[in-house]
């Protein structure tokens, strides 16, 4: 019996620049707050709802036709890090639902700097750039579950100053990720992983 097959090439866009710019942008205008320079404000609620979280989410899914169950998710888990950020401070203020306390927080916290530091673990066979983006979020999460659970001021504004750091990494890699795919060569150094 002659058996014949077709194999179907992915010529979809790589969603890998939307998700990190997504995440770096809105990570660096959260941070600006958390580092003092403005106060928690609708374009944070907004960036966090709208880029941070759907457009993370839209890149996650894309990532998942790509075959990238990395990206599929990263990009996902902190799309919806981002709404369910949203939603705990949102929903108090419209009546919905009691408050966080501050215990919960720091769980909240402490369960994304764990997962978080795990994913780290994967991009060691990825590029340096996203080991970077990944090790400071890590510290990130454990800084601001550090800085709730004592009140240290100073912490506080160090971890957005951290925060600064790791949004901007995550805005290079995304950048050079996109820049790198339309010029065709590695004009933003990435530092590649060679997979062996």
């Amino acid at each position: 019996m002659d058996q014949s097959f077709v194999t179907i090439k992915d010529s979809s866009a790589n969603p890998a620049p939307l998700g990190l710019l997504a995440f770096g942008m809105t990570t660096v205008l959260l941070n600006l707050h958390n580092a003092g320079f403005y106060e928690l404000n609708s374009m944070i609620l907004g960036m966090g709802l709208f880029y941070g979280g759907l457009a993370q989410v839209i890149a996650g899914i894309l990532e998942a036709k790509k075959n990238n169950t990395f990206g599929l998710t990263a990009f996902t888990s902190y799309g919806f890090f981002w709404l369910s950020l949203v939603a705990m401070i949102v929903m108090p203020k419209l009546g919905w639902i009691t408050a966080t306390s501050e215990t919960a927080k720091i769980a909240y916290l402490t369960m994304w700097g764990i997962f978080t530091g795990l994913l780290f673990i994967g991009t060691l066979r990825i590029s340096k750039a996203l080991q970077f983006v990944f090790a400071s979020l890590t510290l990130l999460f454990f800084l601001l579950a550090i800085g709730d659970a004592t009140g240290n001021a100073s912490l506080k504004t160090f971890t957005g100053f951290e925060g600064i750091v790791c949004g901007g990494s995550a805005i290079y890699t995304g950048i050079a990720t996109l820049m790198n795919e339309v010029y065709g060569a590695p004009i933003f150094p990435l530092g590649i992983v060679a997979k062996k």
